[in-house]
């Protein structure tokens, strides 16, 4: 009972968000501010990085013409899609010398990453991989 006295009072106070990160920023090739150096080639994703996406209240997408050839950043965009779904996330795509199309409709270096990470035996990741990217257009639709 004490908690949710403590609770209703500081909520009149203090606004209480839900996320604790404004803006969770997912990118490939690019030079960008930061970089996390821990993150080594050939190593699954940190599991800090998925709650990331979820503590924050929006997601910003570079998708570059390298990007489907991670497996980080394409386990980070099918996070932030199904955050998407589920929560309502906000996600911004920049399309970054890669044409919006060719990422919906995997083709161009896109299809060839997806091909090469379904020859490595990811085919149930990749199969999950495809739909995020094949969402984009609903995204589009709104902007």
């Amino acid at each position: 009972m004490a908690s949710a006295n403590r609770r209703r009072a500081s909520s009149s106070s203090t606004p209480v968000r839900p996320w604790d990160y404004e803006v969770f920023l997912s990118f490939r090739g690019i030079v960008t501010f930061r970089d996390d150096g821990e993150l080594r080639r050939g190593e699954e994703i940190a599991p800090s990085l998925l709650t990331a996406i979820e503590r924050s209240r929006c997601a910003l997408v570079i998708l570059s013409e390298r990007y489907a050839h991670s497996k980080w950043c394409l386990e980070e965009l099918a996070k932030i899609m199904e955050r998407r779904a589920e929560m309502g996330l906000i996600v911004y795509p920049v399309f970054y010398h890669v044409d919006p199309s060719d990422v919906r409709r995997q083709r161009g270096s896109y299809g060839e990453a997806l091909a090469k990470h379904e020859r490595r035996e990811f085919v149930e990741r990749t199969q999950r991989w495809r739909a995020a990217l094949t969402k984009w257009p609903t995204l589009l639709d709104g902007m």
